[in-house]
């Protein structure tokens, strides 16, 4: 019994949280420093290649040309991905940076910047029982869009006061690392595609591995140049505020957006858990290539909001998940 009951609560745990617990705490007080950091840095990038070569692999092309059929599911997910969320952004940035200062307020705008989840999107929906397959389709293309969506907001709303400038070779960047290695894994999909879907901890280890590694190298930086001296208590709790405000906010527009757009119950749940959603894999991904070399940024204190807003749209959106699919098994089972 006693085996049963720990196998429940580990089968509960969200192991990506508690290693992104454990790489924050290691790197406060464990920091990356010298050749050690340029070894963790070095590792990333070979880790970050390798998850979207895997993405990529996993990826039928044959499923990307069914799901893009349904363009209207995926033009309303993609507006509020790309649209909505950063015009929220840009308020939020403008209304905090007197309270927190320019490294948090930035990162709450940045946070707004990214694409969609894709594994914790799909899984919610089909809990849920939405339009997996719409779900499946739109985070993958809200991932490939943001390869080139990402930078050029970026670029828009966060160099405006001359504090960060993308250029080409930062894009160049982006496409080396994020959409070389999954145009290589779409290439190979029919040789090993198979092969990774039968064996699913290679991928949960490459990403989880690569969202560990990059968060460790990424606050012992910032741990090295002071955050925790600038961060308070007060700023944190505020942001878990803004956070929990922020995708409770757009969990209700989805919906409702959705209902007057007259979409079916499962494509408004797939628009509500994709269009909602912001990746932190990929955000951090993203944010460690694209400010990498800016002396003006704390890249640990930039990508704080984003790990805090991950961490509860993932509980939220497993809280009304389980309710929907409860409702779905309530409305079926006495059908």
């Amino acid at each position: 019994m006693k085996k049963n009951l720990l196998q429940r609560v580990t089968q509960r745990i969200d192991w990506l949280i508690v290693g992104l617990l454990v790489a924050i705490l290691l790197a406060s007080l464990l920091p990356a420093r010298g050749d050690f950091a340029t070894a963790v840095g070095w590792i990333s990038k070979v880790f970050l290649f390798l998850l979207f070569f895997v993405y990529g692999a996993k990826l039928a092309p044959s499923e990307t040309l069914t799901g893009l059929r349904n363009w209207k599911l995926h033009v309303t997910i993609t507006t509020f991905t790309f649209v909505v969320f950063p015009l929220f952004g840009v308020a939020l940035r403008y209304a905090t940076e007197p309270l927190f200062g320019q490294g948090l307020a930035l990162g709450i705008l940045y946070l707004t910047l990214v694409p969609s989840t894709v594994q914790s999107s799909i899984a919610f929906t089909s809990v849920a029982h939405g339009n997996v397959a719409g779900a499946i389709v739109s985070a993958s293309f809200s991932n490939i869009l943001g390869v080139f969506l990402t930078p050029l907001l970026v670029a828009l709303t966060m160099a405006t006061t001359g504090d960060v400038h993308i250029s080409g070779s930062m894009v160049l960047n982006i496409v080396v690392q994020i959409l070389l290695p999954f145009i290589l894994g779409q290439l190979l999909h029919k040789y090993i595609g198979g092969w990774i879907v039968r064996h699913p901890l290679i991928n949960k280890t490459i990403d989880r591995g690569t969202i560990w590694l990059i968060v460790y190298s990424s606050f012992s930086d910032a741990v090295v140049g002071g955050v925790w001296k600038q961060v308070t208590g007060i700023h944190l709790l505020e942001v878990v505020l803004i956070s929990v405000a922020l995708v409770s906010l757009v969990l209700v527009l989805t919906w409702l957006v959705s209902g007057w757009l007259n979409f079916p119950r499962r494509d408004r749940i797939a628009i509500q858990f994709c269009g909602s959603k912001k990746s932190l894999s990929t955000g951090v991904a993203m944010g460690s290539v694209l400010f990498a070399g800016v002396a003006s940024l704390n890249i640990g204190m930039l990508l704080l909001p984003l790990m805090i807003f991950h961490l509860f749209q993932l509980l939220l959106c497993a809280v009304l998940a389980s309710r929907y699919g409860r409702k779905w098994e309530a409305a079926h089972a006495s059908a």
